[in-house]
């Protein structure tokens, strides 16, 4: 079956408060803070003066249960198991496996995400797994697919692997809006070093929108 992927956002109905886990941590590198700094100056934003600033980027919020926070969430998060977790945020120690952080530009229809691979992720030896950076693409393209089209599953993820990223570096996710095509959303990738010198990765997503019974139904 396809994947399933979500964006979300915490609506201000929900009186708990999650942890959001795209705020600088401990863990997080140089690079990954300086990049960090650079996309959320960047950011639109609330003044002390509680004026409005515009901004061509969004921070998107993540957290690690997606349904128990979506709208309805009273009602879907009663429907899966009380103990599930989204599979990129399940591991509490800072620093250990998925750290990253994902901007959108709607204007430019782009979304990029900063991303610090953990030791947790470790395939040939000293490197990141590949199925590790594969999540991770999925996840970037299907958020972006999903700010731009609303709910939407995997329908296909096509991978070419250029050069090893090595653990614990700091490397760039970019997703760009390819086409729209009826239920379509197609989305091109790049995963790159942090300078943008070197290319890691190149894929190409193919998302099909849904209504919230289907993912219900499963």
């Amino acid at each position: 079956p396809p994947v399933s992927i979500w964006y979300l956002s915490l609506p201000s109905l929900f009186s708990s408060n999650p942890r959001d886990f795209s705020l600088p941590n401990s863990s997080w590198g140089t690079e990954m803070r300086q990049l960090y700094e650079h996309y959320n100056s960047q950011c639109e934003a609330v003044t002390d003066g509680g004026e409005e600033q515009s901004g061509l980027w969004n921070r998107l919020p993540s957290y690690n249960r997606s349904l128990k926070y979506a709208a309805g969430g009273v009602y879907l998060s009663k429907i899966i198991q009380a103990k599930a977790r989204l599979f990129t945020r399940n591991i509490r120690d800072p620093g250990a496996a998925f750290e990253y952080v994902i901007f959108a530009n709607k204007k430019e229809q782009r979304c990029v995400c900063i991303f610090q691979a953990g030791h947790l992720l470790e395939g040939p030896p000293g490197n990141v797994h590949g199925g590790a950076i594969a999540t991770m693409i999925d996840t970037v393209t299907g958020t972006h697919a999903c700010v731009h089209s609303g709910p939407v599953m995997t329908a296909n993820l096509n991978i070419n692997y250029r050069s090893p990223i090595p653990l614990g570096s700091t490397v760039l996710i970019e997703s760009s809006l390819d086409k729209k095509e009826g239920r379509k959303t197609l989305v091109k990738c790049k995963v790159t070093s942090a300078d943008g010198a070197r290319l890691h990765t190149e894929a190409t997503a193919l998302f099909v929108s849904i209504g919230v019974s289907q993912l219900i139904q499963g």
